[in-house]
């Protein structure tokens, strides 16, 4: 009996043990498993961070450099005006603002010094252009007095002028009109050099932006000329 019992026993027990150890062996494997499971999550969550990091770290890293368009917007603009036609104007942008770069005909060259005693501010006295473009012509001295550059802003309330070069009623403007802009909004008038004429709202004649010479079919709007 005792035998038996003993045996009995240590079979029960040794099932137990091997019960458990099994156990142990299926928690450890488990274990195994979730311990892998878990690099492979840290793993990925790294992964998926890192990359998270980098994609919130690339539009901030382009936030400090500056645009396409900002650099257009303000750096300075070269011109061709090679094939600017006598009595043509084309417009650029500078700063976010129209530029006219206008060749002057002859004829229209000759109606500035018949103006003077009908304009606010014929010598361009005030301070609406570069030093070096006051006068009639409001052009840089030794370069072509027909090539006209302006921002075409008025500067009553910013409105844009249009153009009206054609002298006379032909373009609804008065019988006396020798060609010049016509602000819509409210009525000033300017002539082929931009001067405002007297008792209207514009307070000055329109701006004429820094620019000089690169070559005689080239300019920059946006950089002074040095000397003039």
């Amino acid at each position: 009996m005792p035998q038996t019992f003993t045996c009995g026993f240590a079979l029960t027990y040794n099932r137990r043990v091997l019960s458990r150890f099994n156990v142990g062996i299926s928690a450890m494997s488990n274990q195994g498993k979730m311990d892998c499971g878990r690099r492979r999550l840290i793993v990925a969550t790294a992964a998926v961070g890192g990359s998270g990091v980098l994609a919130a770290l690339v539009p901030f890293v382009s936030t400090l450099l500056p645009s396409e368009r900002a650099k257009a917007a303000g750096a300075p603009v070269e011109v061709d005006i090679s094939k600017l036609e006598a009595g043509q104007m084309i417009t650029v942008e500078w700063r976010g603002k129209p530029v006219w770069v206008m060749r002057r005909t002859k004829e229209m060259l000759e109606t500035l010094a018949t103006l003077n005693s009908e304009l606010a501010d014929p010598d361009s006295a005030k301070a609406e252009q570069p030093p070096y473009c006051k006068g009639m012509e409001r052009t840089i001295p030794n370069q072509d007095p027909a090539v006209l550059v302006m921002v075409g802003i008025c500067t009553h309330l910013g409105c844009s002028p249009t153009a009206k070069f054609r002298a006379g009623t032909e373009e609804s403007m008065p019988a006396d009109w020798k060609g010049g802009f016509l602000c819509p909004c409210h009525g000033s008038t300017f002539d082929l050099s931009g001067r405002v004429f007297k008792n209207k709202p514009a307070p000055t004649n329109l701006p004429v932006p820094p620019y000089k010479y690169l070559s005689e079919t080239r300019i920059i709007i946006g950089v002074d000329t040095e000397g003039a």
